[in-house]
C-alpha cells in the first residue's frame, strides 16, 4: 500500500467520523428542537411572505382563500379546548387529596390576582412617565356604537359564571344586547304630508354597527337604549372551568363510585394530549398563513405608525418589562431555579400564542410542554393552565390600564390620583372576566373607562393596532400561566408527596406515600401511585388495568 493510499483513508476516515457527527448531533438536535425551530422559521416566513404580497393589492376574497390554511389551525386547537378543560379538570381535582386541592387553589388564584396587580402598575408607571396621547389626535369623525355600561358588562360576567345550559356554553355564552327604541315626539299630523322616517344603516368599515340615519324630523325624536338578553358566538370558557371543576372535587369526595368517571376523564384527557402531539406538525405550515393574512387585512402602517406608534410601543414595553423581567424575578425568589431555562421549554406555546391571540386555543400546546419538556405534575399542570387560560389575565390588565389612560390624555382629561387608583383596580377585575379569545380586551375595556367617566366611543382610536398588540399580550397571558404552574408545582411538592426512589414500584407499594386515600379504594389507589411512578420515571404512559 503507497503512502498517498494511506493518506487517502485517513482522510476518509477522519471525514466519516466527522460526518458522522455531525449527523448525530442534527438529529439529537432536530428531535428536541425540531418542531419548534419550524414554528419560529414560519413566524419569520409568515411576517415577510405578509408583507410582500400587501404590494399585489388582493381582494377581500382572495386575502380569504389565502388564509384557509391558518383558519384550519385555528378550528383544530379551538377542537380541543372544551375536552381538555372539563378532562383536565374533573380528572386532576378528583385525585388530589381535599386538602392539598384548596391549598393549591388558594395559592394559584392568590398568584394570578397578585401578578395582574403587577403588571396593571407597570402599565400604568409607563403611560403616565412616557405620555403617548400627546403623539397621537382623535379623527374628525367616530363611529356611533353604543356600548354596555359597566354595570351590565358585571352582570354579564356572573351569569357566565353560571350558563343556564350546558351544551349551549360550549359554543355560545350571554351578553346583554342594545336595542334602540325611538320616542315619537309628539307635534301634530299635518294633513296631506307624509310622515317622515329613521332608518338604521349599517357602518361601511363594520357592518355590525348600525347608524341612526335621521330624514326631515323636526324635532329630532328621542332615543333610548334597552337591554335584552342576547348571545354571542364564543365558548363560555369561565362556566364551563367552574362546572368541570365542582363536578372534580365533587368525584373525589364520592370515593370508589366517582372512580369509574375519573377514569374515563383520565382516558379522554391522554387521548386529546396524543391529538395534540398529532396536530403540532401542521402548525407551522398553519402559523405561515395565519400571520400572513392578518399583514394583508391590516390598514397602511405608516399611518397607524404616526398615530399610534408610540402608544404600542409603551404597551409592548410594559409586556417585556413585566413578562421577562417581575415574572422571572418572581419565579427565582420562590423557586430558586432558573426562569429562563423554565421558559425554553414552552417556546413552542409562546409561538402558537403568538399566531393564534387566543390563550384557550393554546391551552393544548401549553399543557403538552408543560409535561414532556418542564416535568411538571400533572394534576397541578390540569388544574392551574385551565383557570389561568380563564383567569389570568396580565397581558390584557397592563394593556387596558394603558388604553384608558392614553384615552384620557388624547382628550386632555387630567386624571388625580384616585382615577388611577380606581383604573388600577377595575383593570385588575376587568382582566378576570375577559374571555381567552382573540381581542375580548375591547370588550372588557367598557369597564374600566366608565369607572372614571371617560368616553367609551374613543375605543375606536386603538382598534387599528389592537390585532397586533393582541397577540404580545396573550404571549404573556401564557407565559404567566405556565410560570404560574411551575411555582405552584414546586410549593405544594410536599403535598403530594416526594417522589419514591428508584426501585421496583409493584414490590414497594407499601411505601408509596397516601395523598389520594381519601378518595378513591385503596387498591385503585395503588393502581394511581404505580402509574404515576412509571410515568415520572419513564415518561411512558402505561394503561394499568385493575383485574
Amino acid at each position: 500500500m503507497t503512502m498517498w493510499e494511506r493518506v487517502r483513508r485517513a482522510l476518509l476516515n477522519s471525514l466519516s467520523t466527522t460526518f458522522l457527527h455531525i449527523w448525530k448531533w442534527v438529529a439529537a438536535f432536530w428531535r428536541k428542537n425540531g418542531l419548534l425551530t419550524l414554528s419560529m422559521l414560519s413566524v419569520a416566513t409568515g411576517c415577510l411572505l405578509g408583507f410582500l404580497l400587501r404590494a399585489l393589492e388582493l381582494t377581500e376574497l382572495e386575502k380569504q382563500y389565502f388564509s384557509f390554511p391558518g383558519e384550519l389551525l385555528m378550528r383544530m386547537l379551538k377542537m380541543l379546548i372544551l375536552p381538555l378543560i372539563t378532562s383536565s379538570l374533573m380528572s386532576g381535582l378528583a385525585t388530589m387529596d381535599s386538602r392539598a386541592c384548596g391549598k393549591m387553589g388558594i395559592i394559584t388564584i392568590t398568584y394570578y390576582l397578585w401578578t395582574t396587580f403587577m403588571a396593571v402598575t407597570v402599565g400604568i408607571i409607563l403611560v403616565v412617565s412616557i405620555h403617548p396621547g400627546a403623539a397621537a389626535q382623535k379623527d374628525d369623525y367616530s363611529v356611533g356604537k353604543v356600548v354596555l355600561s359597566s354595570a351590565d358588562a358585571l352582570l354579564d360576567l356572573i351569569r357566565n359564571m353560571f350558563p343556564s345550559n350546558l351544551i349551549e356554553a360550549s359554543f355560545q355564552q350571554y351578553r346583554t344586547v342594545l336595542v334602540p327604541v325611538v320616542k315619537s315626539p309628539s307635534f301634530p299630523k299635518i294633513p296631506g304630508k307624509s310622515l317622515s322616517f329613521i332608518y338604521f344603516a349599517p357602518d361601511d368599515e363594520n357592518p355590525e354597527i348600525h347608524r341612526p340615519v335621521f330624514l326631515e324630523l323636526t324635532p329630532s325624536p328621542e332615543m333610548t337604549y334597552r337591554t335584552l338578553p342576547g348571545t354571542s358566538n364564543e365558548m363560555n370558557v369561565l362556566g364551563i372551568v367552574i362546572f368541570s371543576a365542582t363536578i372534580g372535587l365533587l368525584l373525589g369526595k364520592m370515593g370508589e363510585r366517582g372512580t369509574p368517571l375519573v377514569n374515563v376523564c383520565q382516558c379522554l384527557n391522554e387521548a386529546v394530549m396524543k391529538i395534540v402531539s398529532m396536530a403540532v406538525w401542521y402548525f407551522p405550515f398553519g402559523i405561515v398563513f395565519l400571520i400572513a393574512g392578518k399583514i394583508l387585512e391590516m390598514g397602511d402602517p405608516s399611518v397607524i405608525g404616526q398615530k399610534l406608534g408610540l402608544y404600542a410601543i409603551t404597551v409592548v414595553s410594559g409586556l417585556v418589562i413585566h413578562g421577562l423581567v417581575l415574572l422571572p424575578l418572581l419565579f427565582i425568589l420562590i423557586t430558586k431555579k432558573n426562569p429562563f431555562a423554565f421558559i425554553q421549554g414552552i417556546l413552542q406555546a409562546l409561538l402558537i400564542a403568538l399566531a393564534t391571540s387566543s390563550s384557550s386555543a393554546t391551552l393544548p400546546i401549553t399543557l403538552k410542554c408543560l409535561l414532556e419538556n418542564n416535568g411538571i405534575d400533572r394534576r397541578v399542570a390540569r388544574f392551574v393552565l385551565p383557570v389561568g387560560a380563564t383567569i389570568n389575565m396580565d397581558g390584557t390588565a397592563l394593556y387596558e390600564a394603558v388604553a384608558a389612560i392614553f384615552i384620557a390624555q388624547v382628550n386632555e382629561y387630567d386624571l388625580d390620583l384616585g382615577q388611577i387608583i380606581t383604573i388600577s383596580i377595575t383593570a385588575t377585575a376587568a382582566s378576570i372576566g375577559a374571555a381567552g379569545i382573540p381581542q375580548s380586551g375591547l370588550v372588557t375595556m367598557v369597564i374600566v373607562l366608565t369607572s372614571v367617566g371617560l368616553p367609551t366611543d374613543d375605543i375606536t382610536l386603538i382598534i387599528a393596532v389592537d390585532w397586533a398588540l393582541d397577540r404580545f399580550r396573550t404571549m404573556t397571558n401564557v407565559l404567566g400561566d405556565a410560570l404560574a404552574a411551575g411555582i405552584v408545582a414546586h410549593v405544594c411538592e410536599k403535598d403530594f408527596g416526594p417522589k419514591p426512589p428508584t426501585q421496583d414500584p409493584v414490590s414497594n407499594t407499601d411505601k408509596f406515600p397516601s395523598v389520594e386515600t381519601s378518595h378513591l379504594h385503596p387498591k385503585d389507589n395503588v393502581i394511581e401511585m404505580i402509574e404515576e411512578t412509571l410515568f415520572d420515571q419513564t415518561g411512558v404512559h402505561y394503561n394499568i388495568c385493575q383485574v
